[in-house]
């Protein structure tokens, strides 16, 4: 799989006369599993968008190797490319196995109708995902966690070197929302680019290469997490004091003794 390096460049992002992203300079880690974490409101989700060309900037640019995406065509984007928003939505009955083939269609064209090789590349994607032996159920009928997978399915199907998930485990329980991990944990193992939104600062530094934390629209830490999460950072971001420990299996750190800002003091 060719890499493909995603960058902005003095990024900037409004909803209105409100600056939701302010002048941002990043690079992504080519291969790896980059998490954006940060308090509600700060921009990740906005920023995510503005990755995947659904949001305009305002101001600057978002680089693909070097590229300005608001003016790649859109098919070609859509193959380096893939989104998974927060809430995605399919007609009712549809299958996990329909669901998927639609991830096939940006190398569909009036001179390429569906053929062995994208129906090669489904049977890989639902086995890649761990949903083959679903491949027949409705969406309707799954779990959470397999629904998730189910889409995450269609993604690797589009066959990208990127991949854009927006907090993917909401709503899910914890032993789903391993499942997921793990299985973003092998898209990167593969060769991806995975940049996935969290709430979850403990889940963000056990399964992810990069930590990108924002507040107020600005990048205030980036780098492996057991470098950049510091306990100023923690306070910084989310107004809470806490010991961080280090995880004996993993290495990554932990949050202990989880408190509000300026209760050090108090009981309980």
């Amino acid at each position: 799989m060719s890499h493909y390096e995603l960058a902005t460049h003095d990024l900037t992002l409004r909803h209105g006369r409100a600056t939701i992203i302010d002048r941002l300079a990043l690079t992504l880690p080519v291969g790896k599993v980059t998490a954006i974490v940060g308090p509600n409101g700060c921009g990740k989700s906005t920023l995510l968008s503005g990755l995947a060309r659904l949001h305009a900037p305002s101001q600057g640019e978002v680089l693909l190797d070097g590229r300005d995406i608001q003016r790649l065509p859109a098919r070609e984007l859509a193959r380096r490319l893939a989104l998974l928003p927060q809430e995605a939505n399919a007609p009712e009955g549809l299958t996990v196995a329909e669901l998927v083939r639609f991830g096939r269609q940006p190398h569909q064209g009036w001179l390429r109708q569906w053929s062995a090789e994208d129906q090669r590349v489904v049977r890989e994607a639902l086995a890649a995902a761990d949903v083959i032996e679903l491949a027949e159920r409705p969406l309707d009928t799954l779990s959470g966690g397999q629904r998730q997978r189910a889409w995450i399915a269609m993604t690797i199907a589009q066959q990208t070197p990127l991949l854009l998930l927006d907090e993917p485990t909401s709503a899910l329980d914890l032993g789903h929302q391993i499942e997921v991990f793990e299985l973003v944990r092998r898209l990167a193992a593969g060769g991806r680019t995975v940049v996935v939104v969290l709430h979850d600062l403990v889940s963000a530094c056990r399964y992810a290469d990069h930590l990108l934390a924002l507040r107020d629209g600005q990048l205030v830490a980036a780098g492996p997490p057991s470098e950049v999460v510091t306990v100023d950072l923690v306070r910084h971001l989310y107004d809470i004091e806490c010991t961080l420990i280090q995880d004996p299996h993993t290495g990554s750190p932990l949050l202990a003794n989880v408190r509000r800002a300026g209760r050090f003091g108090e009981a309980g």
